[in-house]
């Protein structure tokens, strides 16, 4: 079965998209003889040129390399919330040829000694305020932990610290002692050393961004420069975007969305980024108005979180063009408002850590709501029986299968992943994505179900079976199932429902174990909600029917 021709393809977009043939940091290298006085980055009030950038970029790099023997291939976590650090580390490993490996800021000690130990990493960034989940994690603490790990504070790049604007951990300069195997950020800038040129390639392996899996622990995603550019490229292609385009960047850079289209689509393009480190709607609106954003991209819990401000309809929005996002479905009542009060139609489109971000999108000028799109330049697309892989008719539900040049080389030593995930098809490697889909009579796909077990939390997945297995860490607990609750603002909640033992009954609140999840996971994986009952339904075989339980929590809404 051949793929489906499209109706509504975009006018003057190619169906193949052209992959540079460079490295990442070329294109700032690039943007700075170009713009060498132009905003590449405006963060808490402080504007920072894309010269002073490439400058801040040459000096860590030169740190890194002369100073902690940085070479390529050696993987570096980094964890911290939007900034200009993020940014200048991120540029300057991928300068040395190194691999960034990119961290969730919401990450417990655990979960970060997992990503080191699974990557490699020996070195590591880190923000001040989330030192104290990384720091255990060093080579004084534990065996083959990091030997070199770099420290900033957001203040070190707040114009002004008297703002009421900004978060109180952001006002804090660099306040920390730091220990043996600790530099920080700002001294590493300051010593101003260069690096030895480093040849790199397109196809070198740049960014090892970890997904959760349905059995447990996360596997990394083994991205190149060229996935990365070929989701970049096309999507710049695909959106009219342009080194005028002004972005705001919300979402975390540490999650693909973010990383793509508020960190790297700026830079390629030589645009300027407007960055905050948190989420805050109200400011969201103000920066937007200020700086005269013409592109947002995120996810649809956010964008109703703004648009639904009382102060929404008196700031002057005229220059924002673009709003996307993905994750998750945009609600029609929130597309319908956005669409009546402000004529912004919410561009769709559908990608996974996996594919860089950017993979099926809506045709700007033929979008339909809640709707993955249809496969962009290059990408081919198709809906299988997930149990015997051959294509189904147009309208049938099966599992989508996609090929493209922005998906990724495969998991980061996880050959038994690989072998379930890839199959060749027609001379090309297809990804089982897991999803079930449909593709309707004109050519777009629609999301019907999961394949596989996941929970969608504003645009993070959450796996349930790598949840429970943390909950049995716990000593009151003897079963325990996670489902995934329906919410109007995120998507999908987390609840767990727990079958205590028998010494425990009456002596643990939820609230209890709500809090002790919190403490061994990342926020967004703890549960919402806990529910304790006597029993898990359980099949022949004794597994817990899963399945059952949470097509009854969704018939209980």
């Amino acid at each position: 079965m051949s793929p489906i021709k499209h109706k509504f393809w975009p006018k003057g977009v190619p169906a193949t998209g052209t992959v540079p043939q460079v490295t990442l940091p070329h294109y700032l290298d690039t943007a700075a003889l170009r713009y060498p006085d132009k905003t590449a980055i405006v963060y808490c009030g402080k504007r920072i040129s894309y010269r002073e950038l490439k400058q801040y970029t040459d000096a860590m790099a030169g740190f890194l390399q002369q100073k902690m023997q940085l070479g390529r291939g050696d993987r570096v976590l980094l964890m911290s919330q939007n900034c200009p650090q993020f940014v200048i580390a991120f540029y300057a490993v991928l300068q040395l040829g190194a691999v960034v490996v990119p961290v969730n800021a919401m990450c417990t000690t655990s979960e970060i000694q997992h990503y080191m130990s699974d990557s490699g990493a020996r070195c590591a960034f880190v923000a001040q305020e989330l030192l104290k989940q990384l720091a255990p994690c060093m080579e004084s603490k534990m065996e083959g932990g990091l030997k070199h790990v770099m420290v900033h504070a957001y203040g070190d790049f707040v114009e002004d610290l008297a703002d009421p604007d900004l978060p109180d951990f952001v006002k804090q300069g660099s306040e920390l002692a730091l220990s043996d195997g600790m530099v920080a950020f700002s001294d590493a800038l300051k010593a101003g050393l260069a690096a030895e040129p480093v040849q790199t390639d397109p196809d070198d392996f740049c960014v090892l961004p970890y997904t959760s899996g349905t059995t447990g622990k996360p596997k990394g995603c083994i991205h190149t420069h060229a996935t990365l550019l070929a989701s970049l490229a096309n999507s710049a292609i695909w959106r009219n975007l342009h080194a005028e385009s002004v972005m705001l960047s919300v979402a975390p850079m540490f999650h693909m969305l973010g990383m793509q289209n508020g960190m790297n689509m700026p830079i390629m393009l030589g645009g300027t980024v407007v960055m905050m480190p948190r989420w805050n709607a109200e400011l969201a609106l103000k920066l937007m108005e200020k700086h005269r954003v013409s592109v947002w991209t995120a996810p649809p819990a956010m964008v109703l979180d703004c648009f639904t401000q009382p102060s929404a309809e008196q700031r002057d929005l005229s220059s924002l063009t673009l709003l996307s996002g993905g994750g998750a479905a945009m609600p029609e009542a929130i597309a319908a408002m956005l669409k009546t009060r402000f004529d912004i139609v919410y561009n769709e489109g559908y990608g996974m850590t996996e594919t860089a971000s950017f993979l099926h999108c809506n045709p700007l000028e033929h979008s339909k709501r809640q709707c993955l799109g249809i496969p962009t330049q290059g990408v081919d697309s198709r809906i299988v029986d997930p149990g015997t892989l051959q294509e189904l008719p147009q309208g049938e539900v099966g599992e989508l299968i996609t090929s493209g040049p922005q998906v990724m080389k495969g998991y980061w030593q996880n050959e038994q992943a690989n072998q379930e995930s890839f199959l060749e098809r027609d001379g090309r490697v297809f990804f089982r994505t897991g999803d079930l889909a449909r593709i309707d009579e004109e050519g777009y796909f629609f999301m019907c179900d999961r394949l596989k077990r996941m929970i969608n939390v504003s645009g993070y997945k959450v796996w349930p079976s790598e949840v429970e297995n943390t909950f049995y860490d716990h000593p009151a607990i003897h079963e325990v199932c996670i489902v995934g609750i329906q919410d109007s603002v995120k998507g999908e909640v987390v609840k767990a429902l727990v079958v205590l033992k028998q010494e425990y009954e009456g002596k643990l609140s939820p609230q209890e174990l709500i809090a002790w999840a919190r403490e061994n996971m990342a926020v967004y994986k703890a549960p919402r909600l806990v529910e304790f009952v006597d029993q898990l339904p359980k099949s022949n075989t004794g597994k817990i029917m899963w399945r059952k339980l949470q097509a009854d929590q969704n018939n209980i809404i």
